[in-house]
């Protein structure tokens, strides 16, 4: 082992799951090809690295961002086809820089 790289010291800890949460690990380990345990391990570093935020707190910084004069007063409820507008423009515009 390399002199900086330091030997985990590894403490087995018990962890009641529901059957669904259990599943859940399962299907994570098996898309990440690592063992379950590395799964909560990987969870819990993001977790610590505020990755894991709530929902709110995410998205608390977007709230306003888009006031002004060219913000559409619909945007909420037709956002779906605002974006598939936006998408198309760009793909257009993509495909004249390409030609």
């Amino acid at each position: 082992m390399a002199g900086n790289q330091r030997r985990r010291v590894r403490e087995p800890i018990q962890v009641y799951l529901t059957e669904r949460e259990r599943q859940v690990l399962d299907d994570l380990a098996q898309r990440q090809g690592v063992s379950r345990a590395e799964v909560l391990r990987r969870g819990l570093d993001a977790l610590a690295q505020g990755d894991g935020r709530s929902f709110h707190d995410a998205m608390e910084k977007l709230v306003g961002v888009l006031r002004g004069a060219k913000t559409p007063r619909d945007l909420a409820a037709r956002h779906d086809e605002y974006l598939a507008r936006d998408i198309t423009s760009r793909m257009a515009r993509f495909r004249r820089r390409s030609s």
